[in-house]
């Protein structure tokens, strides 16, 4: 049974770091489809640009009960291209 841990600030724990790390190696890496987003926060995000790597890393300080390892794997999967 896997237990939860409550993050104070992700941003700045190690895990965060780790997790950060993870997602711009999968965000240079040309297999994975990583575009931005678009987001309405001008002042935060200029050019109305979230890129991938802030969004998820925001989605995971947000939501504090997802486990980032399950997290990044799905994500993986998800945004792998697939050759026909």
């Amino acid at each position: 049974m896997s237990s939860f841990k409550k993050r104070i600030n992700f941003f700045d724990s190690e895990e965060g770091s780790e997790v950060k790390r993870e997602l711009r190696l999968m965000a240079d890496d040309s297999g994975y489809t990583t575009e931005s987003s678009y987001n309405a926060n001008d002042v935060l995000y200029p050019g109305n640009h979230m890129t991938f790597v802030e969004k998820h890393m925001h989605y995971l300080n947000t939501h504090q009960n997802v486990n980032p390892q399950q997290y990044l794997s799905n994500l993986r999967l998800m945004t792998k291209v697939r050759q026909r």
